[in-house]
This record gives structure tokens, C-alpha cells and sequence, in this order.
């Protein structure tokens, strides 16, 4: 049974850092398109950084261009998402998502991916 479990949120300070891990079990996560997502409260869920299966390029959003870092652990199974910089509009609950096939063109889309965890808050404030 393919599970993703995130962990790593919490309350920061605007300019603080913040590393979050999402934890792949019943499968190999090499091999899948994995996403972080963000969905602030009375807002849709939006794509913040993706990772290629295939040879590992990266999609970021334009918002966390420069300040964000996505990176996988092979060995780990278990793919991160540094936060650097983070600002009060970083708040909102972050999840990770798993899908084997994904198109170029909606590598971080929302509707591209079908297994999801639970999400891990993230809070920035003073």
C-alpha cells in the first residue's frame, strides 16, 4: 500500500527556515513524480515545488523561486522541501504527492497526482 507521511512544519518567524520531509512506504519513490502542494485557508490548493522521476529536473513557483529547495534521498525514500526565507504568505498546510506518470506540461498540477499524504502545517508568524 503506497503511503506518503509528512513531517517537519511548524511556527516560524518571517526570514526563518523551516525542512520538511515526506516519507514514501510500499513503494520505491525513485521512480515517482513527487509534489509539494500548499492550501491556505480559503484557497485552492496550489503547486509549490515538483521533482521529476525521470531525470530530476525541478518546478518551483514563482513565489518560492530562490527560497525553496527540493531534493530526494534516494536511500531514504523520502523527498524534502527546504524553506528558506519563509514570509507570512508561506502559511498553510503542506502536502506531498506521489504519481508514476505525469506530463511535462502539469508536472505541479493538483490534478496530475492521485496519492496524497495528510499534510503538515506551516505557520509564519512573528
Amino acid at each position: 500500500q503506497l503511503q506518503l507521511v509528512e513531517s517537519g512544519g511548524g511556527l516560524v518567524q518571517p526570514g526563518g527556515s523551516l525542512r520538511l520531509s515526506c516519507a514514501a512506504s510500499g513503494f520505491i519513490l525513485g521512480f515517482y513524480n513527487i509534489g509539494w502542494f500548499r492550501q491556505a485557508p480559503g484557497k485552492e490548493r496550489e503547486g509549490v515545488s515538483c521533482i521529476s522521476s525521470s531525470d530530476g529536473s525541478t518546478y518551483y513557483a514563482d513565489s518560492v523561486k530562490g527560497r525553496f529547495t527540493i531534493s530526494r534521498d534516494y536511500a531514504k525514500n523520502t523527498v524534502y522541501l527546504q524553506m528558506n526565507s519563509l514570509k507570512p504568505e508561506d502559511t498553510a498546510v503542506y502536502y506531498c504527492a506521489a504519481e508514476r506518470v505525469v506530463t511535462v506540461q502539469a508536472m505541479c498540477v493538483v490534478p496530475s497526482y492521485d496519492d496524497w499524504g495528510q499534510g503538515t502545517q506551516v505557520t509564519v508568524s512573528s
